[in-house]
């Protein structure tokens, strides 16, 4: 075995023991395919107001404008379907948002992969990247073999379906890599069908600035009235398009502890959220993504649901 083949091993042992579901690799080079989709992506202003995304074009594409010298691109899956999930009367919250901010839990477990590989390897430099920079973790994924893009643009897996979040190392060291695998969907239009906004306006292509996600959490302003009595009860996030998605039959609950929901909030009614107060709040959410809202927002986003 050379050391390439004997480096890759290593990683990817080691991400398995650090709880992640899989590990593929690519090599750090531009992203041909994805250029034009994100320009026209972005020229038909899909992101609505999240300007970030018309930022940093070339690094989102290309690897080694973010890590100097970058030959391999890691790509990581943590799954977080929960066990149990809210009651049906209730407001609906995102399961990834159930227990602790993904971006804590994930960037402790890419550090101790990072510092692992140091140790082991030698003199190898790199960054951890979990949603919080300019990478296109989605394209990186499904290069790296662990999935295909889905017509609701989100990695599938025909293994565990698409209730995983995505994170990245991107390191100087060549190692052996994956290859993509094929697309799964085939004639089914199940998430097209079922999303509540029409988002999904073609196979394979998401307008943001149409999203329920988008509304309850990126959008700052008032949510357009239009979209009033179309979210399903969603008032952070949505799964609608993962829950009808077959290949999540095969999802299976998460044993990340710090995944796991705030006792009170799986009982917690539509009476319960109208109430809440900013105390309750802070403390059933008070290391969760749903921080990102803030109380007014999810305030606003409860009272566009009445």
């Amino acid at each position: 075995m050379n050391n390439k083949s004997k480096y890759t091993q290593l990683i990817k042992t080691e991400a398995k023991r650090l709880g992640f579901l899989s590990c593929g690799i690519s090599k750090a080079a531009f992203l041909e395919e994805e250029a034009p989709r994100l320009e026209h992506w972005l020229n038909q202003n899909m992101h609505g107001e999240m300007h970030y995304m018309e930022n940093h074009f070339d690094k989102r594409l290309d690897p080694t404008k973010l890590v100097e010298g970058s030959k391999s691109v890691v790509s990581l899956l943590l799954n977080y379907f929960p066990e149990e999930t809210q009651n049906k009367d209730s407001y609906k919250l995102s399961k990834y948002a159930y227990g602790t901010d993904y971006h804590f839990v994930i960037k402790d477990k890419l550090k101790s992969l990072l510092q692992f590989i140091k140790e082991e390897i030698g003199e190898v430099h790199g960054r951890a990247f979990v949603d919080s920079a300019p990478v296109l973790d989605k394209a990186w994924a499904a290069k790296s073999g662990l999935g295909w893009i889905g017509k609701h643009s989100n990695l599938l897996t025909q293994h565990f379906g698409s209730f995983y979040f995505i994170a990245e190392l991107i390191i100087d060291l060549e190692l052996d890599y994956d290859t993509p695998i094929t697309d799964h969907c085939g004639t089914c239009t199940a998430c097209i069908d079922a999303c509540p906004t029409q988002a999904i306006v073609d196979p394979y292509v998401v307008d943001g600035s149409k999203c329920i996600s988008y509304f309850t959490i990126e959008l700052k302003d008032n949510i357009p009235s239009e979209f009033k009595g179309k979210f399903d009860d969603w008032m952070f996030g949505c799964d609608v398009c993962q829950d009808v998605c077959p290949w999540n039959r095969f999802s299976k609950s998460h044993n990340e502890p710090l995944f796991n929901p705030h006792p009170e909030l799986l009982s917690m009614s539509k009476q319960d959220w109208e109430e809440i107060t900013e105390q309750t709040f802070r403390k059933v959410f008070k290391k969760s993504a749903v921080k990102r809202t803030k109380f007014s927002g999810l305030q606003r986003n409860i009272d566009f649901l009445k």
